[in-house]
């Protein structure tokens, strides 16, 4: 079978803060975004190690199995701590993380935080990624509802984060996702799916013949309720090329 060939959009903006905190990067076969906190410089510093690490942790003739996701991780704990150990300054930073990996035929991910995957199939939404926080708790018990989070007072309350003292706890997918054409993946910040709602990217995404235009009509809607606390925002779109489908 020959494999699919992918197509990918980023984006990356400060909202209404002084500084981006948010980092992303990309190769084909592997996408990573992360969103630091720890204020001071520090976030910035713990998305960009982490991303960092990531990219370097997985080359490209990377196996697409969970262990090597998971030692990167593990990589990327160790390159915050090693930097947290050199500048006191930054020991209280961390970051959320997601990364996408796929071989052209299957995908894979995790994430660490609440930076999410979201997962496209017929253009409907067909896998989204539950966060490590305070109110996705509270939706597994039962005591709020999922599209509640994006409202509610302990939305940025996180239960795992990249950076503690405690070794990394990713979530990774249950099984490699085997690719048909047309799927699409969205992985952002909370910056980013906190104003833009899983209808609204269906939506965007059937108007849409490429990333970049998901891209782009997801960040209108964003703007158009933005606030003015409106945190960094990231996202990285790709798109399973339907021209090189297998036969």
């Amino acid at each position: 079978m020959t494999p699919f060939t992918f197509q990918t959009a980023t984006l990356s903006r400060p909202g209404t803060r002084a500084d981006n905190e948010d980092a992303c990067d990309w190769r084909d076969g592997l996408w990573i975004v992360a969103d630091g906190l720890g204020g001071h410089g520090g976030g910035e510093v713990a998305s960009r190690l982490a991303v960092d690490a990531l990219l370097t942790a997985l080359p490209p003739d990377t196996p697409l199995t969970p262990e090597p996701l998971e030692h990167a991780v593990t990589a990327a704990a160790e390159s915050l701590r090693a930097r947290q150990s050199k500048d006191p300054s930054l020991s209280g930073m961390r970051t959320t993380l997601v990364a996408l990996m796929s071989d052209g035929e299957h995908a894979l991910w995790l994430h660490l935080g609440d930076s999410r995957l979201y997962a496209f199939r017929d253009g409907r939404l067909l896998i989204q990624t539950a966060d490590h926080s305070v109110p996705q708790a509270l939706v597994r018990a039962g005591e709020l509802t999922p599209e509640a989070i994006r409202f509610h007072e302990d939305r940025n309350r996180l239960l795992r984060t990249l950076g503690e003292e405690k070794p990394p706890r990713p979530t990774l997918a249950d099984a490699p996702l085997t690719l048909q054409s047309g799927d699409a993946f969205l992985l952002c910040t909370d910056g980013f799916w906190e104003s833009v709602t899983e209808s609204e990217m269906e939506i965007a995404l059937a108007k849409s013949p490429d990333p970049t235009q998901w891209l782009a009509r997801l960040e209108l809607n964003l703007v158009r309720q933005v606030r003015p606390d409106q945190d960094n925002y990231t996202a990285i779109a790709v798109f399973i090329d339907t021209e090189n489908a297998p036969a």
